[in-house]
């Protein structure tokens, strides 16, 4: 058996329910990916993508005789939009690295405006509305839920890619809704590791609120020059 049909075939048992090991190493893929992101390095791209086209392949369960009998197809689609945003992202960080103020990361951390959070939130309600009657009309299990998810994950990447902290607030919001979801339907690796992303986007929020309020202090005060106008 070479590399290729392991990964595609195999499966190990976990709580008596069969799971694919292309389902846990696509989620050590995301893992990894979250861990470059925190530390704000390119690499954190494309180690997503990677981990974006095994965990499709275990979502549409169907189309690769997965043993779990429901198709997650937000959950799948978000696969799909991770994987064209994360281009986005990766030629955006790759650009910006060398850019004043990044120290030679990807990103500089900063706030949304409050334009760009209205934008936002405009954005959420649009693809809600969307995703929920395409989900439902596919037949995706729990679509008020898997859509929520994968609305989320869109703008959670999204913000990521311009560098704005609440990227990771917005992720928070996707573990909470994710964890419950996949236990339900028994994608258990993936159910964890929502759960180690949780911790990780607490910890990775942090991280890059504390930037972003170093670079703000460093910035360079004007000088007063005696002078009255």
């Amino acid at each position: 058996m070479n590399f290729f049909s392991w990964l595609l075939h195999e499966q190990v048992t976990i709580a008596g329910s069969p799971v694919l090991v292309r389902e846990i190493v696509g989620n050590v893929f995301g893992l990894g990916s979250a861990l470059f992101g925190m530390r704000r390095m390119v690499a954190a791209w494309p180690v997503g993508v990677i981990g974006n086209v095994l965990l499709f392949t275990v979502f549409v369960g169907g189309m690769f005789d997965n043993p779990q009998d429901k198709d997650l197809w937000g959950q799948a689609g978000r696969q799909v939009f991770f994987a064209i945003v994360s281009l986005y992202g990766w030629y955006r960080w790759y650009h910006n690295r060398h850019s004043a103020g990044t120290d030679g990361h990807g990103v500089q951390p900063r706030w949304a405006t409050n334009r760009e959070r209205l934008e936002l939130f405009g954005a959420a309600v649009i693809l809600y509305g969307v995703s929920y009657f395409v989900l439902k009309e596919l037949g995706s299990w729990g679509p008020q839920w898997d859509a929520w998810i994968l609305t989320g994950s869109i703008l959670a990447t999204y913000g990521m890619a311009r560098g704005w902290v609440e990227f990771w607030l917005i992720w928070i919001a996707v573990d909470v809704v994710g964890v419950p979801l996949l236990l339900k339907a028994k994608f258990y690796p993936s159910a964890v590791m929502y759960i180690v992303y949780g911790v990780f986007c607490v910890i990775g929020f942090a991280a890059w609120w504390r930037i972003q309020r170093q670079s703000q202090t460093a910035e360079p005060q004007p000088v007063s020059t005696g002078k009255v106008s």
